[in-house]
């Protein structure tokens, strides 16, 4: 037998029951948090003699040891940034002690945009009982009412709340709580209570989701909450309620915090007691490797626990203790900021080596593709290191004016821009298989996701360029290059901000045109210049455009390119065998720009014939 999570899941009746009725089985355990005798709290008897239990004393020999610093330093997960959160006065909380709970909410509805990275992730709110999450989930709700109210523009977080209901001889819900200790004695007081409160928490639920959840099958409740979690890898664009769907912080008691496994779940907030396995096991749903937009877990404990997590640190590290941090915990913000202005140095003498000033509007003149990777490699760092120092809970204002002052805004998103440019021209390179790309172009990783905000989409554009329309000039927040600034910094445009842009520049700033009016406009406005683009194409080749623009609408519709087809289109030139080929060799060089960029980052099957 191989049992997993094995420091929580084989202490109870159930191992000793398949040890009596398996004799001769083997057992193997596998956990990345022992338990030893420090972190031990199970009893085990032995005539008149009283221990505590083990893991070793479950298992045995231990066969192989494979640590959390293991993984960290061979990054296989993440380091943790863990913010001891202070509030602003001179009473600065002692160890463990309670901050007010209106205060911990008020703290982490400001912070949570910066930590999730826009709200690209999610996170998890644990609490200390029962009593507390209901509480938690009523605060959360009142002042999102509130921030509401004042500002109409206010987008507030999905906050949902799960906890096991009293178990009233439910056996399903009796063995849940074998895990949940917290939970289960809190459920013994005033049941009827807790009832209540999940019920409501559930209507709740039921209602922002659009489900139809209830008590009694509180598992499928359970289950729910785990997917929407889940769901946090979707782009919002792509989900049917653009991402009205999601969870954006999931308040919780014993429930999630071990075993629960979500690439897009990047930070904890802690006000509860945490110690030995319980604060790693906590800690680390946070620090799964996904991409470089989530360079570690972000933990912000509000009951400063430094010493409950330096002794966990040191118990289930197999180092060292200061050693130890080093590997477990990111460098504080004055360290990155010195990282980043490091490397906007190493930027600027690469620049000045290529005989040109280091600002953004050179960048189109550097002289060959080796100088543009280089670039895209000095800047990739960059941007890295700008993302890491985002997602900072805990920046104070002169580490904020150090970073501007590094690299200030509008230079950064125009350097963004820039970078996408070269990227997307390298790119190219790349997806042809050109022969005579350099090697530093071949094994370039362009890293676009680093590129794209969690924030900016379509319709914040739209919205963005509404506002524009209905400002007076000069009274704008956000003028026209601004504007167009922005968008030519985010990934996600890459294949239409040229379009984007050009539209913003028939507008008129004042002229008042709605948000379904611009959406509407920009739509006309595309559909002329693809029409526009599409007719040049037809005359270059030859062909009629009616029979360009079937052509083309077939390949979109069914996201196949059929050689077939193409064949056909050709068919009227009357062109013998050779020919006829290289003349679709030259339509495909001409239409393949167009079709990625209509397919909207899609693949077209059978079109990767055409790009070598």
């Amino acid at each position: 037998f191989i049992f997993d999570e094995c420091h929580r899941s084989q202490f109870g009746e159930n191992h000793k029951a398949i040890k009596e009725f398996f004799p001769n089985s083997q057992l193997f355990g596998f956990t990345g948090t022992p338990i030893f005798e420090q972190n031990a709290t199970y009893q085990q008897i032995d005539g008149e003699q009283a221990s505590l239990k083990t893991t070793a004393d479950i298992f045995q020999k231990e066969l192989h040891a494979y640590t959390i610093t293991h993984a960290i330093d061979d990054r296989n997960v993440l380091r943790f940034h863990i913010d001891y959160y202070k509030p602003e006065g001179k009473n600065v909380p002692k160890q463990g002690e309670t901050l007010a709970k209106q205060a911990i909410v008020e703290a982490i509805a400001d912070k949570h945009d910066a930590a999730t990275g826009g709200r690209r992730f999610n996170a998890i709110l644990a609490t200390a009982s029962i009593n507390d999450a209901i509480e938690y989930f009523n605060l959360f709700k009142s002042l999102q009412d509130k921030r509401k109210e004042l500002d109409p523009a206010f987008q507030p977080l999905n906050i949902a709340c799960v906890f096991s209901p009293p178990a009233e001889g439910n056996k399903d819900v009796q063995q849940i709580q074998e895990d949940l200790p917290q939970e289960k004695a809190d459920n013994e007081q005033e049941p009827e209570k807790k009832k209540d409160a999940l019920k409501a928490i559930i209507a709740d639920y039921n209602i922002r989701f659009g489900t139809n959840h209830s008590i009694g099958e509180f598992d499928l409740y359970y289950q729910d909450v785990q997917k929407r979690i889940k769901d946090q890898q979707f782009p919002n664009q792509d989900m049917p309620f653009k991402g009205k769907e999601k969870i954006d912080i999931i308040i919780v008691v014993d429930m999630l915090l071990t075993g629960f496994d979500s690439k897009y779940l990047n930070t904890l907030y802690v006000d509860k007691n945490l110690k030995y396995h319980g604060l790693i096991q906590a800690f680390s749903r946070t620090n799964r490797i996904l991409n470089g937009t989530k360079p570690y877990g972000n933990i912000l404990d509000f009951r400063q626990q430094q010493d409950a997590v330096n002794e966990a640190i040191a118990l289930f590290s197999g180092e060292k203790l200061e050693r130890a941090r080093e590997i477990w915990l990111v460098d504080k913000a004055p360290k990155v900021i010195e990282k980043l202005q490091s490397s906007v140095k190493k930027l600027d003498d690469f620049m000045k080596s290529q005989g040109l000033t280091c600002k953004p509007e050179a960048v189109p003149n550097l002289k060959g593709d080796d100088a543009r990777s280089a670039f895209i490699n000095h800047f990739k760092e960059v941007q890295r290191l700008k993302t890491q120092l985002d997602q900072y809970t805990d920046l104070t204002e002169e580490n904020k004016n150090a970073i501007e002052q590094v690299l200030p805004k509008e230079q950064l998103n125009a350097f963004r821009g820039v970078y996408l440019e070269t990227a997307q021209r390298l790119k190219e390179q790349q997806k042809k298989g050109d022969d005579q790309a350099s090697p530093e172009v071949q094994q370039l990783d362009f890293e676009f996701v680093l590129f794209a905000s969690a924030v900016i989409d379509y319709d914040y554009i739209m919205a963005l360029i509404a506002r524009y329309s209905a400002q007076a000039p000069g009274k704008q927040k956000m003028g026209r290059d601004q504007l167009i600034g922005l968008i030519q910094s985010d990934a996600k445009f890459m294949d239409e901000r040229d379009e984007i842009a050009a539209y913003i520049n028939t507008l008129k700033a004042g002229e008042g045109l709605s948000e379904k009016a611009i959406r509407e406009g920009y739509q006309r406005f595309k559909a002329e210049k693809n029409a526009q683009e599409l007719t040049a194409i037809a005359g270059r080749h030859g062909l009629t455009v009616a029979m360009l623009q079937t052509f083309v609408d077939g390949i979109l519709q069914r996201m196949i390119f059929d050689g077939e087809q193409l064949t056909d289109l050709m068919e009227p030139l009357g062109l013998n065998w050779k020919t006829r080929r290289e003349k679709e060799l030259a339509l495909m060089d001409d239409l393949i720009p167009l079709l990625n960029k209509r397919a909207q980052g899609r693949e077209i099957s059978g079109l990767s014939a055409y790009e070598q």
